[in-house]
């Protein structure tokens, strides 16, 4: 018996979901739980396994096609199978409004008319660029006019190392962060802060400890943050239309670096728990996260993010982009030693840079710094973290 290949619903909050790859082609047979198609979201990139032994019998969805949960993407059953009924109870509403990206099909081959292809030759354009709203996404010579009225620019033939496509996960990256630039009026502020106190207190909670239990600089900084935002939630905002609303919950997101790009799982109410409890929550989330592991609900819902780029050893202060529709993002640099003047004397401490982004729509300049300068008397006297 037939059955549908579905787009799956990998999360609470998840209504659609952008084929990606197709690992298997038509005619390949097909074991159950056999690795079959990828699905991507704005946050992860999944792979969905067979729901059956069979032969992929059919590919609905072609690569780069959106469809809602449910939506069909493929066909399993047995050679010569009747799958005239799925075809026809199937809704697809979101992969037939979206045409193929750049004509790909399920292999990846680009479909072209003769006449769109000598037409874009002729005018020096790059059809694999193009998006074909012909038949399987078939690029058509209306479709490359169309590319030269909206100025597709000529293929770039300099020599390269290695070429990606510009989509999935690097593609929404890029996409939420020009949102951001262009539709915050961010402003960002810069500190140094004195780290001397929480190397301290993290020494002497690690004394005795095993490895896996050991609290990390990341985990007091989490904890110092939802302190300030409890203390002051100037921070804690959105706009949310014609509305500024202060949020109640302090979800703190954790930027996590992956190979395809950035990932921001999130601790929920991180003021809340222990610092023991968001240590080993940080840890598991990472380390999921790097793998491709996370749902997508585990990777919603922050109200704040903090972005560490210090583990590098190469930035003291940065420009964080905010990750809408929170308002506020705290960037964190490399820890160093520096000569400080201290009550008149000059003295050698481990200084840290904070640089901490705002929407000036809905904050201004100075609750910034007077949320800025509570984290850093948190950061300088770690113990009214717990107070």
């Amino acid at each position: 018996m037939a059955t549908p290949i579905v787009m799956p619903k990998l999360g609470l909050a998840m209504k659609t979901g952008t084929v990606g790859k197709w690992l298997k082609n038509e005619g390949d047979k097909i074991k159950k739980s056999e690795a079959l198609v990828e699905v991507m979201t704005d946050k992860i990139t999944n792979k969905v396994e067979s729901p059956a032994d069979g032969i992929l019998l059919k590919v609905i969805s072609a690569k780069g096609a959106t469809l809602p949960v449910g939506g069909l993407m493929g066909v399993i059953g047995e050679a010569g199978e009747d799958i005239t009924d799925i075809l026809a109870s199937a809704s697809t509403p979101a992969a037939a409004a979206a045409p193929q990206a750049a004509g790909a099909a399920a292999g990846g081959k680009v479909k072209i008319s003769p006449a769109a292809r000598k037409l874009a030759e002729e005018a020096g354009i790059d059809y694999t660029r193009i998006a074909g709203t012909g038949p399987e996404g078939r690029i058509t010579k209306e479709d490359v006019e169309q590319a030269i009225e909206s100025g597709v620019g000529p293929a770039d033939d300099r020599p390269t190392i290695k070429v990606t496509p510009y989509e999935g996960m690097r593609r929404a990256i890029g996409e939420n962060m020009l949102a951001s630039w262009t539709s915050n009026a961010k402003i960002t502020e810069h500190v140094s802060v004195d780290m001397s106190g929480i190397l301290a207190l993290r020494s002497t909670l690690n004394q005795g400890a095993k490895d896996k239990d050991k609290i990390s600089v990341t985990a007091i900084l989490t904890k110092a943050v939802a302190k300030a935002i409890e203390i002051h939630p100037v921070v804690n905002m959105t706009l949310d239309g014609d509305q500024v609303k202060t949020l109640k919950d302090i979800n703190i997101g954790m930027a996590v670096a992956v190979p395809d790009g950035l990932i921001v799982p999130v601790v929920r109410n991180a003021n809340e728990k222990t610092l023991a409890a968001v240590n080993a929550e940080i840890n598991d989330l990472a380390k999921r996260g790097r793998r491709n592991k996370l749902q997508p609900d585990e990777m919603q819902g922050a109200t704040f993010t903090i972005t560490n780029l210090g583990g590098y050893g190469s930035v003291d202060w940065f420009t964080p982009i905010i990750n809408p529709p929170e308002s506020a993002i705290l960037g964190v640099g490399r820890t160093i030693d520096k000569p400080v003047v201290i009550n008149k004397e000059i003295v050698i401490r481990p200084m840290m840079g904070l640089s901490l982004s705002v929407d000036h729509r809905i904050i201004d300049g100075a609750p910034a710094a007077e949320w800025l300068a509570t984290l850093m008397a948190l950061i300088e006297n770690p113990y009214k973290i717990f107070i």
